[in-house]
């Protein structure tokens, strides 16, 4: 079970609409990345966006939290404003999030609309070249390992890591950096068919991290969802053109 966070999560909180959308940031994001679109879409809904444990204002775990674990911390912090149904946005690891929602049982709350931009969930197959470059790092680490060598070179593991590393898991503490490993280790895919609301995929072609690739999977898993595709977009397409993002998301959500 995950921990219960209570007030130890920082969030903002937009408008006093009727109906409340919930915004869910992506790995090394932080709330106020979506002020200037909660703001706008605050005209419907009451909006709020949390922090996620272990970025921004939110405190780390004091474990490493798998995917369930940050959706159930999630589920009681949603159910926390006291609405029937709720709408959600997830960008990158926010949208694994969302996913994983519709994979747990009796929710408090009714899921009305979901947006994912740009949403990480899909793991990628690996070329025989990564393949091949995974087994010499574990190789390396064995070797590494040894108590001479440990002996001798005693940084030499870490250094080894870091260089493999991505610069998220490379700037992270020991306790973010496992729960990276977590999240990208596991595949979402045979969860998509649960995700029962109208979903918007919203996605950049040049998208480096999760591909278009992974938003077409999505967009044919996903019983009811539609893709929007902007030219030239990267992982952070909401921020490259976000006038366009937000005449999308008010079709959307006002519809």
């Amino acid at each position: 079970m995950a921990e219960n966070y209570g007030e130890k999560i920082a969030y903002s909180k937009f408008g006093s609409g009727e109906k409340l959308l919930v915004i869910l940031h992506g790995w090394g994001c932080y709330k106020e990345m979506f002020a200037p679109i909660a703001e706008h879409l605050a005209r419907c809904y009451t909006v709020v966006v949390p922090d996620l444990p272990g970025f921004g204002e939110s405190p780390e775990p004091s474990r490493p939290f798998s995917v369930d674990d940050y959706t159930d911390t999630m589920i009681d912090f949603i159910k926390s404003f006291g609405f029937d149904t709720v709408s959600l946005l997830g960008h990158s690891y926010g949208g694994r999030i969302i996913i994983k929602l519709f994979s747990k049982g009796d929710l408090p709350f009714e899921i009305e609309r979901v947006c994912l931009v740009d949403a990480a969930g899909i793991k990628p197959k690996k070329s025989l070249g990564q393949k091949l470059s995974l087994l010499c790092y574990k190789g390396g680490r064995r070797i590494l390992s040894l108590p001479p060598l440990q002996k001798l070179f005693p940084d030499a593991i870490e250094k080894w890591r870091a260089k493999r590393g991505s610069a998220d898991y490379n700037s992270a503490s020991e306790v973010m950096k496992k729960t990276l490993v977590l999240a990208v280790n596991e595949d979402l895919t045979d969860c998509l068919k649960n995700i029962t609301a109208p979903t918007l995929l919203f996605w950049g072609d040049k998208d480096d991290a999760t591909p278009l690739s992974d938003a077409k999977i999505m967009e044919k898993k996903i019983p009811d969802a539609g893709l929007v595709v902007l030219k030239g977009g990267s992982h952070f397409s909401f921020l490259e053109n976000t006038p366009y993002f937000l005449r999308v998301a008010d079709a959307f959500f006002e519809n």
